[in-house]
């Protein structure tokens, strides 16, 4: 028996040591940079005024990433940015509202909290 139990010792010590060495090789694992939604041009958005059709918005910053059916009198333009490794994590949105066709309010840097 002991022969038998020399394999499953190595085996046991070879797992351990792969266990305790992960820690360290997590360093190593690539990781994306996660970019989603509308980077915009900060000049393009100060080039939004009151009064602007939908069509001109549309023209300077793109389609809005998000339209709501319920609330068709506004487009956002949400971005999110963070870098490989990095925690720092860049985040903006833009909210464009509308009175029919016209632009009536642009928050340029609008901090969305979840609905309650």
């Amino acid at each position: 028996m002991p022969a038998r139990t020399a394999p499953r010792n190595l085996l046991t010590a070879l797992g351990i040591l792969s266990l305790t060495g992960l820690p360290l090789l997590g360093g190593c694992i690539y990781h994306i940079d996660v970019q989603q939604g509308n980077l915009l041009d900060q000049s393009a958005i100060d080039q939004v005024k009151v009064g602007m059709t939908r069509s001109q918005v549309e023209f300077l910053l793109g389609t809005p990433t998000i339209i709501d059916p319920f609330h068709d009198n506004r487009w956002d333009y949400p971005y999110y940015f963070r870098q490989g490794h990095s925690r720092h994590v860049t985040r903006r949105w833009v909210i464009v509202y509308f009175d029919g066709d016209k632009v009536v309010r642009l928050d340029k840097d609008a901090t969305v909290k979840p609905a309650s």
